[in-house]
């Protein structure tokens, strides 16, 4: 996994079947990057839920949330109409799980990518990072944490 202090790697996956979206086009803001195994199991929709809940909370340090599993992008755009979620989820379906390659948190043994966050302040430096266990929903307080540490600090870290 990728470590505090370590530039972000770049990328670019759909977030619909025409429309792509960059980590590079939210540079100048706080990027919340939400790896999940995969859409529909128990706990990844417990955990975008709750990301999906306390949203205003993030948007109040001005932070792009963004959820990335392997999963295509029907599965994602399903699942977000029925979790309603408010943030986009991105595909790493093909090449399958090359962005989560990227962060180290792909899960050669399944296939998936691991349950990790990352806070990546303005300046796309990864300024906070968690891997949890892929039973377990990490909660928001991490990033709600990081995020504060970033305002206190106006990204000097």
């Amino acid at each position: 996994m990728l470590e505090q202090g370590t530039i972000a790697p770049d990328f670019t996956l759909r977030s619909t079947p025409d429309q792509m979206v960059s980590l590079k086009q939210f540079l100048g803001r706080p990027v919340i990057l939400v790896f999940y195994p995969a859409d529909w199991s128990p706990v990844c929709g417990d955990e975008v839920s709750l990301f999906n809940h306390v949203l205003k909370e993030f948007q109040k340090f001005d932070a792009q949330l963004i959820g990335i599993s392997v999963d295509g992008i029907w599965s994602h755009l399903a699942f977000i109409k029925d979790r309603k979620l408010q943030f986009p989820l991105l595909s790493d379906f093909e090449p399958k799980g090359a962005v989560s390659k990227l962060y180290d948190v792909y899960r050669t043994t399944d296939g998936e990518s691991e349950r990790a966050l990352f806070v990546i302040d303005r300046k796309g430096i990864i300024r906070w990072s968690y891997l949890s266990p892929v039973g377990i929903n990490p909660g928001a307080n991490g990033v709600l944490d990081a995020l504060e540490s970033l305002d206190s600090k106006g990204d000097e870290s």
